[in-house]
C-alpha cells in the first residue's frame, strides 16, 4: 500500500535549519507534522510544485509585541507576510496581564508609551476578557489566527497587578510581594508561559513620560521571580538593559546575578552606536565568558539598522515637537496638507526649534543619520544620501532639504529613515560580525508595536535578500541566515519541536523563490481598531506559508486558513531526533 500525505512539497531546494547546505528533495506532511525528507513516491492530496524554489523551516521571531494584536485580529500581520510561523509576545515585561479592572487603563498608557500603541486602538480591540495570565492565555486560545504565539510572563503588569499603587510608582518590593509575584509566576508558568520579560531601559516610558514600572527594579526582586522558571525546570528570561544609558559591564553584572540564581536561559537586546567606542565587544565578551562558565546568555540583535521611519502621517518626523506643528499633528495627513502647503507655514516650520517631548521624538533631528526611504528600501544608505550631506552640498539648512522630501512633491507622503543604531561608521560590516557570532541570536522585529514607527517585522526578508543576495560588501549564505531564522532561536526559548525540516517535526515551512524575493518600501494603513493606522511591508516572493500542515499564504496573499494556536510551555524535540 503506497503512503500518503497532506501535502508534499516536491523537488525544491531544503535548507533544513541545521545550517547545512541545502539539498534537492521532496517534503511530505501529514497530520500537521514531518512526515519524510528525501524522495517521497507516496499519494499526496496536495502537491506544491518547488523545482527552482527554497524550502525552509517557518522562521521564528522571539521579539514582537502582538500581545494585543493576537486578541483583535485574526492575522500577525506583518509577521506573517514575512515567513514567520511563530511569534513570541510579552517582550520587553509590558503586556496586558494579568490585570484587575481598575488598572486597564493604566496598561494601555503604558503599552501606549513604551510601544506606541494609540490608546484608542487599544480600548476598542481589547475584549479584556481575563483577569490572570493564564485567563489571558485562554483567552488567546478562544480566537483563530494564522500563526503560532507564545508568550512571556510580563513584569510591568505582574508588579501592578501585586502592589497597586506602589508597584507603578517603583518603590522596593517587600518580601510579601516578592512571594505573591512568585506564585502568580509559577500560575504562569504551569498555564504554559514560556518564561519572563522585564526592562531596565531608561526610554521606556509611560504616554505620561513616567518610568516603567520596573524601571531600575531591584535585583532580588528579579532573583525571586526568576527563582521560579529555576524550581519549574522551565523558562526563559528575557531583559532590555539600560545600555548605552548605563554601562554594558554594570549592566550584565546585573543580567549575570539573575542568570547565576535561576540557572535559566536569558536573552537580552543587543545593538551597537552609530559611532564612538565599540563599547558593545566587551558586552559580547562577558556574555562568552559567561557562557563558558555554564550559563545561556544569547544576545539577541536586528540584522540591520535600529530605527524609525519619519513622516507626517506617523509618530515622529524632524518637525513634529514644533510648536506651530502642535494644533494640527492628530490630523489626518488630508487635513495637514493645506497647512503643509503653505509657504509662509513651511517658513516657520524651518526656522523653529523643537520643544521637549517624548525621548524617539527628540531623535529626530540627527541630520547625517536621516536619510530618505526610497522602494525598494535601502537600510544601508551611503553617507553622501544623509540629510545632512545634501543639505551641505546644496548649501542650503537640513530642515529645508528634510522638509521638501517629506513633501514629496506637495503630496506629503515622503518617508525618512531614522537610522538611531547598529550603523557604526555608517555601514552593516560590524552587523555582520555581530550575526556571525555563535552566541548571538536574531529578533527585535517588534511586531505589533510602534504601530507609525518602525517596520522591522520584515527583517526575515531583509535578510534572505540583502545578506545572502543584494549586498556589495560580505554576504551570508542562505543555509546560515535560514539557521538563524529558524532553529537559532526557537532552541533559545526552548522551542525544539519547530524550526527543522526533519522528520517528526512540527510542519511550519516556506517556499520561496528566492530569485524573485523582493522586499517592498514601508506603506500606511488604516486598519486597527477605530481606524488606526500603522506601517506595514509587503514582499513578493513567498510562494507558499505553512503552519501545522496548512497553507496560510499563497503567492503572497493570505488564504482562509487558521490554524495558528497558542504554544504552552517549552515543547520538546521529536523522539527520533532527541
Amino acid at each position: 500500500m503506497s503512503a500518503r500525505c497532506d501535502l508534499l512539497i516536491r523537488g525544491g531546494s531544503i535548507a533544513d535549519g541545521s545550517g547545512g547546505e541545502p539539498f534537492i528533495g521532496d517534503v511530505a506532511i501529514l497530520d500537521g507534522l514531518i512526515l519524510s525528507v528525501g524522495a517521497f513516491d507516496g499519494v499526496a492530496d496536495e502537491v506544491i510544485d518547488a523545482a527552482g524554489l527554497t524550502v525552509t523551516p517557518g522562521f521564528v521571531d522571539i521579539h514582537t509585541h502582538y500581545d494585543g494584536q493576537a486578541i483583535w485580529s485574526e492575522r500577525l500581520s506583518p509577521s506573517s507576510s514575512h515567513g514567520v510561523t511563530t511569534a513570541v509576545i510579552g517582550n520587553c515585561g509590558v503586556g496586558f496581564a494579568p490585570c484587575r479592572k481598575q488598572d486597564h487603563d493604566r496598561l494601555i498608557r503604558l503599552m501606549e508609551g513604551v510601544e506606541d500603541i494609540p490608546g484608542v486602538v487599544m480600548a476598542e480591540g481589547l475584549s479584556w476578557d481575563w483577569e490572570s495570565f493564564p485567563d489571558y492565555l485562554d483567552a488567546l486560545e478562544s480566537r483563530p489566527r494564522d500563526i503560532d504565539v507564545a508568550a512571556l510572563l510580563p513584569h510591568s503588569p505582574l508588579r501592578v497587578f501585586v502592589m497597586g499603587e506602589r508597584g507603578a510608582r517603583r518603590e522596593p518590593a517587600t518580601e510579601d510581594d516578592r512571594q505573591k509575584m512568585q506564585a502568580i509566576a509559577r500560575e504562569a508558568l504551569d498555564a504554559g508561559a514560556i518564561g519572563f520579560a522585564t526592562s531596565r531601559l531608561l526610554i521606556h516610558r509611560t504616554k505620561a513620560g513616567e518610568h516603567i514600572p520596573t524601571y531600575q527594579a531591584d535585583v532580588e526582586e528579579l532573583k525571586a521571580i526568576a527563582g521560579v522558571m529555576r524550581d519549574a525546570g522551565t523558562g526563559v528570561l528575557q531583559m532590555v538593559l539600560d545600555a548605552p544609558f548605563s554601562p554594558w559591564p554594570d549592566e550584565l553584572a546585573h543580567l549575570l546575578a539573575v542568570a547565576q540564581a535561576s540557572g535559566r536561559p536569558v536573552t537580552f537586546t543587543l545593538g551597537t552606536s552609530n559611532q564612538g567606542d565599540p563599547v558593545w565587544r566587551e558586552a559580547l565578551r562577558i556574555c562568552d565568558d559567561a557562557n563558558a562558565r555554564g550559563l545561556s546568555i544569547s544576545p539577541q540583535l536586528l540584522p540591520r539598522p535600529i530605527g524609525m521611519v519619519c513622516g507626517f502621517e506617523l509618530s515622529t518626523h524632524p518637525f513634529c515637537l514644533c510648536p506651530s506643528y502642535q494644533p494640527i499633528a492628530a490630523l489626518p495627513l488630508a487635513e495637514q496638507l493645506p497647512y503643509l502647503r503653505d509657504p509662509a507655514f513651511r517658513a516657520r516650520l524651518i526656522s523653529e526649534a523643537p520643544q521637549e517631548g517624548h525621548p524617539l521624538a527628540m531623535m529626530t533631528r540627527n541630520w547625517d543619520w536621516i536619510f530618505p526611504l526610497s522602494d525598494p528600501p535601502n537600510y544601508e544608505p551611503p553617507a553622501e544620501t544623509s540629510i545632512g550631506a545634501q543639505a551641505r552640498a546644496r548649501g542650503v539648512g537640513p530642515e529645508a532639504v528634510a522638509w521638501d522630501l517629506l513633501m514629496n512633491d506637495g503630496d506629503g507622503d515622503g518617508l525618512l529613515y531614522n537610522t538611531l543604531g547598529n550603523y557604526y561608521d555608517g555601514r552593516l560590516d560590524e552587523i555582520y560580525e555581530l550575526i556571525n557570532h555563535p552566541g548571538v541570536v536574531m529578533g527585535l522585529g517588534d511586531g505589533g508595536a510602534h504601530y507609525a514607527a518602525i517596520c522591522d517585522a520584515s527583517y526575515p526578508t531583509f535578510m534572505l535578500t540583502y545578506w545572502t543576495r543584494d549586498r556589495e560588501g560580505p554576504k551570508l549564505s542562505v543555509a546560515q541566515v535560514v539557521q538563524a531564522l529558524t532553529a537559532r532561536p526557537a532552541q533559545t526559548m526552548g522551542l525544539q519541536d519547530r524550526g527543522r525540516i526533519a522528520v517528526g517535526y512540527k510542519a511550519d515551512v516556506n517556499v520561496i523563490d528566492l530569485d524573485a524575493l523582493i522586499l517592498h518600501a514601508p506603506h500606511i494603513r488604516h486598519d486597527l481598531p477605530g481606524g488606526g493606522r500603522r506601517l506595514d511591508q509587503a514582499a513578493t516572493g513567498f510562494v507558499a506559508t505553512i503552519v501545522s500542515g496548512r497553507v496560510i499564504r499563497r503567492n503572497d496573499q493570505a488564504t482562509d486558513a487558521l490554524p495558528g494556536r497558542v504554544v504552552r510551555g517549552a515543547q520538546a524535540a521529536p523522539v527520533e531526533m532527541a
